[in-house]
């Protein structure tokens, strides 16, 4: 089996490492450290499992099943400190879940269930389960977002996708405007603006998305362009490129 470890903690990475190389038929192809590079890493790798934590910064793991895209899926076994997360793990078709800390005997059995499941040529029957079953999590069956998971220190919160009056890119991370206050995750704006609803939200800027049912005021300015004002009394620029996005009426 050719493997993939992905943890935010070099020390976690390090031992599943060093208890995996007892594992004849287990070849680690990569260890990543957070979800942008595993998700990359995975779409080139194609490893047949990955030992996936769930609580990371940015995107945790199940947003991180949610951006693979890869078929056929790879078999996942879940790792974390955090036994609240087990009931999920298995809703979104994990292999096995392993509590932190776990010893040889527990790490043992859980590949013992993913031999049986590859060897069953599962695959493609988990990759259409997963993404079944994500989007049922995630999207209400509709496919789009409906929370989305932001770390709080050792806290994982979800916030309402309704409840985002606006969304703001900065670098390689994004600002969810709810009210006057803002939660920051880890993701491209281009990829989370695919995961909403556009009946619900529109780009109007390169790093800016909105909620229309936020949108109070369109302001012409002298030089032509428009300014969108949001919930709040916030101005915000909305580019030539994206002008046909926002309804009008």
């Amino acid at each position: 089996m050719r493997v993939i470890i992905v943890d935010d903690e070099p020390l976690s990475r390090a031992r599943l490492r060093s208890l995996l190389k007892d594992h004849d038929d287990v070849q680690v192809v990569a260890d990543c450290e957070d979800a942008d590079e595993a998700i990359r890493v995975i779409r080139a790798e194609k490893p047949e499992l990955v030992f996936l934590d769930i609580q990371m910064p940015g995107f945790d793991g199940f947003q991180v099943l949610e951006c693979l895209e890869v078929t056929p899926a790879p078999a996942i076994i879940f790792v974390t400190a955090h036994a609240q997360h087990a009931v999920r793990a298995f809703e979104a078709a994990a292999v096995d879940y392993l509590l932190k800390p776990f010893d040889e005997q527990r790490l043992g059995k859980a590949l013992e269930r993913a031999r049986a499941m590859l060897a069953a040529g599962r695959a493609e029957e988990l990759s259409a389960e997963v993404r079944r079953l994500i989007d049922r999590l995630e999207g209400g069956g509709t496919g789009y977002l409906t929370r989305v998971a932001v770390s709080l220190g050792r806290r994982t919160v979800f916030v309402k996708v309704e409840e985002i009056d606006w969304i703001e890119a900065s670098g390689n991370y994004l600002r969810l405007h709810v009210g006057p206050s803002y939660h920051l995750i880890r993701a491209p704006i281009g990829q989370f603006e695919k995961q909403l609803d556009p009946a619900r939200f529109a780009r109007i800027h390169r790093s800016a998305i909105v909620q229309l049912d936020r949108v109070e005021e369109l302001r012409l300015q002298d030089n032509g362009e428009y300014r969108v004002v949001v919930r709040g009394g916030v101005e915000l620029p909305m580019s030539r490129g994206y002008r046909d996005r926002l309804p009008r009426g």
